[in-house]
C-alpha cells in the first residue's frame, strides 16, 4: 500500500510524558548536533505515521543526531550508531560530564578565537580533534564546517573544511546551540536512555515484541564516510533483519529525485505501508545532494494484539 502524507508543524510545546504513536509533533526540538540527512523536517510525518504503544524501548540502530529519539521523547530508549564520537557526545549529556554551561564557555572561547583568526582556528581545532577526539571540539567542529558535514576519512580523521563564516559564533547561535543541549539534557533525566557504538545487527538483536525500531541507515549513493560506508549487501541484509523483527519497525529511505529513482526501496514486505513525503535536503557535499527529494517510511505497525 503506498499513500501520501503531507508536513504539519505546531507551534504549541508538548508534553516529554507522551510517546504513544501516532502523535502530532508540535514544536519539533531540534538536537545540537546536525548531520547529512537529518530528519528534522520530516520528524512530524514519521510520527504521525507510526503506531506504537510505547511500552517498551524506542531502538534505533542508526540513531545519528536522534532528532527522531529527542521528539518521540519514549521514557525507555536504545539509541545505537557506528560512530564513537556521536555516542561519546550524547552519553557525555546523560552522565552530566557535558553541561550546558560547559558548551556555552567553551563556544564563546572558542569561537572569539575563530573571528579572531578569520577561520585559521578551525583547523587549529580539527588538528586537535584528530589527535585527542573531544566532545566539546566535536561540537564545534560540526557547528562551523562546510555544510555541517560529519565525514572521516579512512584513517578516521575528520576531514571536512571550514564553513567560511569566521563570525560564526555569535552570542545568539551560542545561545540557540546552548538551548538545544538544555532541552536535551532535560530530557535524558527524566528517561532511561543508553547509547551504544555497537553494529546495527547487535543493537536489532536486542529488540523485544513490546519495542518499536527506528532505521534510519545511510542512503546508498548519498551518505559515503569512514564510518558510515554502506553498500547495497548491507542493505539488502538490513531488511532482513528487519522483516524478522518480533516489534514494529519504521525504515527511511529515499523514493526519488529529479536525478534518478532508487532501486533499492523495499517494496514487497509483507504487512508494510510505503508513506511518502516531499523533503529538502540542505545538507551535502554536492549540488545533487542538497535538493528535493521524495522520502518514504516503510512501515509496519507496532501494535499488538
Amino acid at each position: 500500500m503506498t499513500s501520501s502524507a503531507h508536513l504539519e508543524v505546531g507551534v504549541s510545546d508538548e508534553s516529554m510524558a507522551s510517546c504513544v504513536l501516532p502523535r502530532r509533533a508540535m514544536q519539533v526540538r531540534v538536537p545540537p548536533i546536525k548531520c547529512q540527512g537529518i530528519k528534522t523536517k520530516l520528524v512530524p510525518f514519521i510520527m504521525s505515521s507510526i503506531q506504537w504503544r510505547g511500552n517498551g524501548r524506542w531502538i534505533e540502530p542508526f540513531a545519528g543526531s536522534a532528532v527522531v529519539a529527542i521528539n518521540v521523547a519514549a521514557s525507555r530508549a536504545l539509541l545505537a550508531d557506528s560512530n564513537v564520537h556521536l555516542v561519546r557526545f550524547y552519553r557525555e549529556i546523560s552522565s552530566g560530564r557535558l553541561t550546558p554551561e560547559k558548551v556555552a564557555t567553551y563556544l564563546r572561547q572558542e569561537g572569539t578565537l575563530l573571528a579572531d583568526t578569520n577561520g585559521a582556528h578551525y583547523y587549529e581545532v580539527r588538528e586537535r580533534f584528530n589527535a585527542n577526539p573531544s566532545s566539546l571540539d566535536f561540537l564545534f567542529l560540526n557547528r562551523s564546517c562546510f555544510n555541517g558535514l560529519i565525514r572521516f576519512n579512512s584513517k578516521g580523521h575528520f576531514n571536512v573544511p571550514f564553513g567560511k563564516k569566521p563570525a560564526r559564533f555569535q552570542k545568539a547561535y551560542i545561545t540557540k546551540i546552548t538551548n538545544q543541549v538544555v532541552r536535551l539534557k532535560r530530557l535524558l533525566e527524566q528517561s532511561d536512555w543508553r547509547f551504544q557504538n555497537a553494529d546495527w545487527r547487535d543493537t536489532l538483536a536486542a529488540a523485544t515484541k513490546e519495542d518499536f525500531v527506528y532505521a534510519d541507515p545511510p542512503y546508498l549513493g548519498r551518505h559515503t564516510d569512514y564510518y558510515n560506508s554502506w553498500t547495497e549487501t548491507e542493505s539488502k541484509e538490513l531488511i532482513s533483519y528487519l522483516r524478522d523483527l518480533p516489534c514494529g519497525f519504521a525504515l527511511s529511505a529515499w523514493k526519488e529525485n529529479k536525478y534518478r529513482r532508487n532501486p533499492h526501496l523495499p517494496t514487497h514486505l509483507p504487512g508494510v505501508s510505503i508513506l511518502t513525503a516531499q523533503h529538502f535536503y540542505h545538507l551535502g557535499a554536492t549540488q545533487d545532494l542538497r535538493n528535493q527529494m521524495e522520502e518514504a517510511l516503510v512501515v509496519k505497525s507496532g501494535f499488538t494484539a
